[in-house]
């Protein structure tokens, strides 16, 4: 898309503060991200727009990876750790619960995790970011949830990277998760912020979801006791699955950058 086509950010934040607007003075309760999000310009094509169809749940499991808990091993959880070298950028720990809406831990939960480097760049053929891939992080990982429904992973922050949604767009950083429940179909995925962004205002995708208490669950919160002499900083993330306070997902979204 050529750079006179893209809107500005003066566009972008006149359409998110028109609708925060709206929702202040509806006062109307709205804890689920909108999936028709004007200022979020993909969301106007990739938003459902028809009924859901059934689908039979065994027939889709044939088609399904298979995931087994012996196949995780300890290390998939330290991403710092899965090349010859040391990657690039703060190091750190992201740990924190699953729980259903009852605050009960739900154990061996296969969670999933990818994100940018600390340049704000993937390992993907699609990102072109001109910023540099960092040989020594795949930026992927997984781990299953302990007897607290508990997860743990050793990780790089990640960096803000641009996207094409309006001119001059950044993205906050975040790191991706998935959960695949007990079955395939279960699958969700969502995505963790850090604390203070200052991008947090400017992202579409992040104030999609209108109301600010629910926007704040997909934060997550700097934790000292984490952090470790000399060695990474700390932060706590709990994801919860059921109930009003549930941790927001990209399903529910659409789909995320």
């Amino acid at each position: 898309m050529r750079e006179q086509e893209l809107a500005t950010q003066a566009d972008i934040d006149g359409e998110i503060a028109g609708i925060a607007t709206a929702y202040e003075r509806d006062v109307a309760e709205e804890t689920q991200p909108r999936l028709d999000y004007p200022p979020y310009r993909s969301s106007l094509l990739r938003h459902p727009t028809h009924d859901l169809q059934r689908a039979d749940p065994e027939g889709v499991e044939l088609w399904a990876p298979v995931f087994g808990h012996h196949e995780v091993g300890a290390s998939e959880a330290d991403l710092t750790v899965q090349h010859a070298g040391e990657p690039i950028g703060e190091r750190m720990v992201v740990t924190g619960r699953v729980l259903d809406g009852d605050g009960r831990p739900v154990r061996r939960q296969l969670v999933e995790i990818w994100q940018a480097n600390a340049g704000g760049r993937y390992i993907h053929q699609r990102d072109q970011h001109p910023a540099a891939i960092d040989p020594n992080f795949s930026g992927v990982g997984r781990c299953l949830t302990d007897d607290d429904g508990s997860y743990w992973f050793t990780t790089i922050k990640p960096g803000p990277y641009p996207w094409k949604n309006h001119r001059n767009a950044w993205r906050p950083a975040h790191i991706h998760f998935s959960l695949f429940g007990t079955e395939f179909t279960q699958r969700i995925v969502t995505q963790m912020y850090f604390p203070g962004d200052p991008l947090f205002a400017r992202d579409p995708i992040y104030q999609s979801v209108v109301d600010p208490r629910a926007r704040g669950r997909l934060v997550a919160s700097y934790d000292h006791d984490l952090s470790q002499h000399e060695w990474c900083t700390g932060y706590r993330w709990d994801i919860v699955l059921t109930g009003s306070h549930r941790t927001l997902t990209d399903g529910e979204r659409g789909e995320h950058a």
